[in-house]
């Protein structure tokens, strides 16, 4: 555990240093495979940007022209003007076509690129987050709404970059080069006034930066706990209507949301301060480039003319474009820099994947040993203590105990979900963290008491447990699960969206998933926990069958299920404090005899025996 905090740790600070070279490097390896797409992009954005220095151009030589015809001795000329006039037409007329053109194809090209790299961000994310150790998913911060927030929110900032640099960025600062060169070429000493106001620009940028990453940071952590609280809303709202807690409901939100509206407002502020003085400095340096001109035009500079002053003041204004569009560029790419830790340090948190063996015994016994194992979980909490026990082959072993004993986490533990501190565990003599953990599991079958139903048909349902199985495979197991019956009396059949079944019916689609796997360790923690007492019936009778020759490991408050067990270990606060035969272990008293005596009171076993005798 202190070896994965360090880790953690270690992550959590390298991700706080993400820059902006830092996120393009870790956003790199997403675009270059679309190399060829960077390379139309940017052959349209050289186009584009010399597209943009037209007008000047145009204007200039306009300007120039114009003032000499209006000043050529023996009066105006119509015929000339005409011609100088459908020149600056069709040139200016065709540098908007051209434009058009180039503007569309680069923005689809930069679109394209944009979707593209977001599919793979969220492909390589699932990938990874498959890939993951369960003690992740049970770490501080990496709740369901959390780890929504940081993937949904860290894609849609990340291609937003990929578009801002590629679609946005990219050509205005092309653009602004080529302009600010050909300033230098016009004249340098405006040149070096256009040049001295960008780097100003820059650093207070730089200043804004520094001021607003904590609210910015604040803000991401917000939209994480508003997540989460929404998320809790909609898995409770049947608890929260039973209450009538709405209103308490209601509040929690409501300070979330008021604490983030705080952090917008002040983050929000200071942006908009930033933002002022930058268009200040952007407004100065054009006062600057007009009055510099004028006052070459007056001492008639040498390459100076009317048409220079507004030549330079449009060049300035390609020069101050970016400038411009940074305001709103900059609060994506900030966000981006937050939101990118979050989504990065998933990728990145190579240690929480999980681990895997070799071992691929051609057959699995399911003799399982564990030896003096401690296990805590992420959180903290120690749910095991030295606990030795044998699950033998071909038999059925019983965990009982009381809700925290650590019954469960003995199943999570046989099956790789998470690793003990100390101690061993075998199967059928070889250390369960030697074995490869994809085959492990594909010859364990597991049943919990609250079992998943994906999104999809019936069928898709129970042939999850074996993707390669038939129709006809499915209908047997559906059959062995007592539910094919109420499946044909559905309108649509085995094609009904599970989703539609009640809560008993849903466990009996998970038992299904299982006979259809046909395991040989089988893992049942509390399998008709959600079932009336006749569907209880039957689905102990399928369990029975399905029981014969493999390795049962069952947890279960139900005594019938509990005393046909060969063997029962009784836990107590982690701990195994008895062991033996039912019978055995109940003639000894202790915590077991008070589990079975309880049981049978609660069923009233003395008025349902005498109702059956009569």
């Amino acid at each position: 555990m202190g070896k994965i905090n360090e880790e953690r740790g270690k992550r959590n600070e390298e991700r706080g240093k993400m820059n902006i070279w830092g996120l393009l490097r870790n956003i790199l390896p997403f675009v270059l495979p679309y190399r060829w797409l960077i390379a139309v992009t940017l052959v349209l954005t050289l186009v584009g940007s010399l597209m943009a220095q037209v007008n000047a151009v145009v204007l200039d030589r306009a300007v120039d022209a114009i003032n000499a015809l209006t000043q050529t001795p023996g009066g105006f000329r119509w015929a000339e003007a005409v011609r100088i006039l459908t020149v600056i037409s069709i040139i200016l007329l065709g540098k908007e076509v051209v434009g058009a053109v180039v503007t569309f194809f680069q923005r689809y090209y930069g679109e394209r690129m944009r979707i593209l790299v977001s599919r793979d961000l969220s492909l390589k994310v699932v990938e990874r987050i498959l890939s993951f150790r369960m003690a992740f998913f049970a770490e501080d911060g990496n709740e369901t709404g959390k780890l929504q927030s940081r993937i949904d929110r860290g894609i849609m900032s990340l291609s937003n970059t990929v578009n801002n640099f590629f679609i946005e960025i990219l050509p205005l600062f092309t653009s602004a080069v080529l302009a600010l060169g050909l300033m230098f070429m016009a004249n340098v000493y405006v040149g070096l006034v256009a040049l001295c106001i960008v780097p100003i620009y820059f650093w207070v940028t730089y200043i804004q930066a520094g001021r607003m990453k904590g609210g910015r940071r604040n803000i991401f952590g917000g939209h994480q706990a508003v997540s989460q609280g929404i998320l809790n809303i909609l898995e409770s709202i049947t608890v929260i209507k039973s209450f009538n807690r709405e209103e308490i409901e209601a509040g929690r939100q409501e300070a979330l949301q008021d604490r983030m509206t705080a952090l917008q407002l002040n983050t929000r502020k200071q942006s908009y301060f930033f933002n002022g003085l930058k268009s200040f400095l952007e407004q100065i340096g054009t006062v600057l480039i007009i009055i510099l001109t004028a006052y070459l035009v007056l001492i008639d500079y040498p390459g100076m003319s009317i048409g220079k002053i507004m030549y330079h003041v449009m060049l300035f204004a390609n020069v101050s474009a970016p400038i411009r569009q940074l305001h709103r560029i900059y609060d994506d790419m900030n966000d981006a820099l937050i939101y990118a830790e979050g989504f990065f340090g998933i990728l990145h948190a190579d240690h929480e994947v999980e681990e895997s063996g070799h071992e691929k015994p051609a057959e699995v016994r399911g003799d399982i040993v564990m030896s003096h194992v401690d296990f805590t979980y992420p959180n903290g909490t120690k749910a095991l203590h030295d606990v030795s026990l044998r699950i033998e082959p071909g038999k059925i072993t019983a965990l009982v105990g009381l809700s925290g004993a650590g019954k469960s986490t003995i199943v999570n533990l046989l099956d790789k979900f998470y690793n003990p501190q100390s101690g061993t565990i075998t199967l059928d003599g070889t250390a369960l963290e030697q074995w490869d953990t994809q085959w492990l599991r594909d010859h364990v079958g597991l049943v919990l008491q609250k079992n998943h139903i994906f999104d999809g048909s019936i069928e898709e349902n129970i042939r999850y447990g074996c993707p390669g199985a038939t129709h006809d495979d499915v209908v047997r197991a559906a059959k062995q699960a007592y539910i094919y019956d109420q499946i044909m009396q559905l309108p649509n059949g085995f094609e009904t969206t599970a989703l539609q079944l009640s809560g008993g019916q849903q466990q009996r689609i998970a038992i299904a998933r299982m006979f259809i796997k046909n395991p040989p360790i089988i893992f049942l923690d509390e399998p008709t926990a959600s079932l009336d007492a006749i569907a209880t019936e039957q689905i102990k009778a399928s369990i029975d069958a399905i029981k014969q020759g493999r390795t049962v490991v069952i947890i279960s408050h139900n005594i019938g299920q509990i005393i046909d067990a060969d063997r029962i270990y009784v836990l107590e606060q982690g701990r195994v404090v008895q062991g033996g035969r039912p019978d055995d272990v109940y003639r000894q008293g202790g915590l077991y005899k008070e589990i079975f005596d309880a049981s049978a009171r609660s069923l009233n076993v003395d008025k349902i025996a005498s109702t059956l005798g009569e």
